[in-house]
């Protein structure tokens, strides 16, 4: 008897919901060393720094709120309230990615990888639409 077993593939994704302006990062696991990799990224693509200060919002996933985590300069969390993803901007995000790959077979993480990278690419280029997507009527002004 197989068991079959399962291969993972995690998408972060950072979202200005004033703008549309997304980034995008593929990795492959989620834990506290790789949501680092994830948060240095994110900063230097957005040129967070001192004097450019960046407000993220997040859950309290245990990465998000562990003392290991490293933040960069000019990035400041904001935790939302437990059990609260209707408040979270990224969350919305999710479903545009998964129409791609939805209903459809998928044969290797490699074949899976190439889709997804498609599809962020392609919202890249709809910041109308991701602000549509993300942007909550309480959301502040850019």
């Amino acid at each position: 008897m197989q068991h079959p077993g399962y291969d993972w593939l995690y998408l972060y994704g950072f979202v200005r919901p004033a703008t549309g302006d997304v980034e995008w990062l593929l990795l492959p696991t989620v834990n506290v060393p790789t949501f680092n990799i994830a948060l240095a990224h994110f900063a230097t693509a957005v040129g967070a720094s001192e004097t450019k200060r960046i407000l993220l919002v997040l859950d309290g996933a245990g990465w998000h709120k562990s003392s290991d985590v490293e933040w960069p300069t000019g990035v400041h969390p904001i935790f939302l309230p437990p059990y609260s993803p209707e408040l979270q901007p990224a969350e919305r995000l999710w479903p545009l990615v998964r129409e791609a790959p939805a209903n459809r077979l998928v044969h290797s993480l490699d074949e899976l990888e190439s889709i997804v990278v498609d599809r962020c690419q392609r919202l890249i280029e709809m910041p109308d639409h991701i602000r549509a997507c993300t942007r909550l009527p309480w959301w502040p002004d850019a």
